[in-house]
């Protein structure tokens, strides 16, 4: 079963993208960690239908493994001349139907899910171009916040890359280990945790698609055309996605990040955003640092109180 699951995860993985920055790892197979009840249902439902295939696979793969031996020519020189058995084609027609009934009912449910958005606090509205994303915060008190959001770095070039994901770091105060190739952007999506985000998702150009694994998400942003999904975070940290619908020459590196943080960083950098993003975002930075600062001296603290 394990490696059953990881063949069917890597084979997904091509067009997904990578986790938040706690998870990041190099070969690293299976769906990011759920950050979403929405997400919880994905998993689940995988991993149901996976028993379900495995299943059904063994099954019939028992079921030739008989044939092949019981009625080979050596074993059964004078084959039956049985044509029809009515129970047998009763079974094989109604198994199937009452498998694909029981796939189909939380596969349902869950297209409601992600379909039906609730109630929801905020509105943050993404747009795609060639090959970079915008976001919109379209509540009054956000006063019409927009910014572009590129990816970090030069792909085409290694050195260059690297050069410019350091350059990066320095300025956020951060290790490089958390400007991940090809998945770091200028400027992330800020949402505050716990929080109900409807979102709103086009295109200005061609057809992309907002691809966010660890929430759930993946919709297409289409020219002329407003569609709407829903996330809920559960926990803090930086996560990751990709445009998933080819656009072009670009399409791989426009990355997408989407940050969420406490609802006192969220409210500070908020106020600051509309009048001066680059400064709220250094602000946000240097909040989140101190809270780390101060998790890992409570974290040493306790530790040392343990070995005492």
């Amino acid at each position: 079963m394990g490696w059953a699951a990881a063949a069917v995860t890597f084979a997904g993985a091509a067009t997904a993208a990578l986790a938040g920055e706690a998870d990041l790892h190099n070969w690293q197979l299976g769906f990011q960690s759920s950050v979403t009840e929405v997400m919880d249902d994905i998993t689940w439902f995988n991993n149901m239908t996976l028993v379900i295939i495995t299943l059904v696979t063994l099954f019939v793969l028992a079921l030739l493994i008989w044939v092949m031996v019981r009625y080979n020519a050596k074993s059964n020189p004078v084959p039956s001349r049985t044509s029809h058995n009515t129970m047998i084609e009763i079974a094989w027609t109604v198994a199937p139907i009452l498998i694909l009934v029981v796939i189909a009912i939380p596969s349902f449910r869950l297209l409601y899910k992600q379909l039906e958005i609730p109630e929801y606090d905020m509105t943050v509205k993404a747009i795609g171009y060639q090959w970079y994303w915008g976001y919109e915060y379209t509540d009054e008190n956000m006063s019409g916040l927009y910014f572009d959001s590129f990816m970090v770095g030069d792909a085409r070039d290694s050195a260059a890359d690297t050069q410019a994901r350091q350059q990066f770091a320095d300025e956020r105060g951060v290790t490089l280990n958390e400007v991940p190739r090809l998945l770091a952007v200028t400027h992330d999506m800020v949402v505050p945790v716990d929080t109900t985000v409807r979102l709103q998702v086009t295109a200005a150009d061609v057809i992309h698609a907002f691809a966010m694994p660890a929430m759930g998400l993946k919709i297409d942003a289409i020219p002329g055309r407003l569609n709407e999904t829903w996330f809920h975070a559960r926990e803090e940290g930086i996560y990751y996605g990709q445009c998933s619908e080819l656009c072009g020459d670009l399409h791989a590196f426009m990355p997408i990040a989407i940050r969420v943080v406490s609802q006192e960083q969220y409210d500070q950098w908020a106020a600051l955003a509309p009048q001066d993003v680059d400064a709220a975002n250094q602000q946000l930075m240097a909040a989140i640092a101190a809270d780390k600062k101060v998790a890992a001296l409570e974290e040493t603290g306790e530790n040392n109180v343990a070995a005492n």
